[in-house]
């Protein structure tokens, strides 16, 4: 067969670029050191600035860069490996599912959310958000998306602050018998509150995890987990470790 065009086309300016700055920050920057700003950057190399931001997105989307507020473009720690099986994403409500609740409100879900729940169109729910940390910093954030028919017992609740109940949506769960669960995973962009819960800025590289859960043969809830693709390497498996860290690719 004959070469085809994609195997002759030359490498993108902006990729080699990428490789001589992943190698200038291992024998020039240390861990947490602010690098110097665009300009600066793109004069040194000899290249725009479109493709000097090119080449820092590939190297913030390899979790070798971090943008932060009010701070600039750092040189990234090594990633985590975090957990993300059934341990951790458990039936929500337990002991062991790592989370943390922060509060709760009704609301209607996203559309792809709700053809996960088979709700109705304009029917609400209620929504849960919480936090997961490692080693007492925040490596992701959630939205557990509940059908009333999940939490009979929540009628009447409108009143309660937040934080309670959220309390209350997750002790409901408890009460359900699982089937079982699914979960896919996708690269994504930060919401600003996500970013703000995660320290990112908006639009920031992150990984969603969304995962469906069953009980009584139907979708009880469904959560979407967003997290930093920075700091974070998904581990799949259920030896209910904690997360450790581990060379970033």
């Amino acid at each position: 067969m004959g070469t085809t065009q994609l195997e002759t086309a030359p490498e993108p300016k902006y990729w080699h670029l990428k490789t001589v700055l992943s190698d200038a920050l291992d024998s020039e920057f240390a861990v947490g050191e602010i690098l110097p700003n665009e300009r600066e950057l793109a004069a040194r190399f000899g290249v725009a600035r479109a493709t000097l931001r090119q080449a820092l997105e590939q190297l913030e989307l390899e979790g070798r860069l971090q943008r932060r507020r009010g701070v600039g473009t750092t040189v990234a720690p090594p990633r985590m490996g975090v957990a993300v099986g059934e341990s951790e994403h458990g039936r929500p409500g337990t002991a062991a599912d790592g989370w943390q609740p922060v509060d709760a409100d009704e609301a209607l879900p996203p559309a792809a959310v709700a053809r996960l729940l088979g709700t109705a169109p304009g029917e609400t729910v209620q929504v849960v958000r919480r936090i997961r940390k490692s080693h007492g910093q925040p490596v992701a954030a959630e939205l557990l998306y509940v059908p009333a028919g999940s939490v009979p017992a929540l009628a009447g609740s409108e009143t309660l602050p937040g934080a309670a109940r959220a309390r209350l949506v997750l002790r409901e769960l408890e009460d359900l018998h699982p089937d079982g669960q699914d979960q896919a995973v996708e690269l994504g962009s930060a919401r600003a509150d996500d970013a703000k819960q995660l320290d990112r800025l908006p639009g920031a590289p992150v990984l969603l995890v969304t995962t469906r859960y069953f009980a009584a043969g139907r979708t009880a809830a469904v959560a979407v987990a967003t997290y930093r693709a920075d700091t974070c390497r998904l581990t799949f498996g259920d030896t209910g470790a904690e997360a450790v860290p581990v060379l970033a690719g």
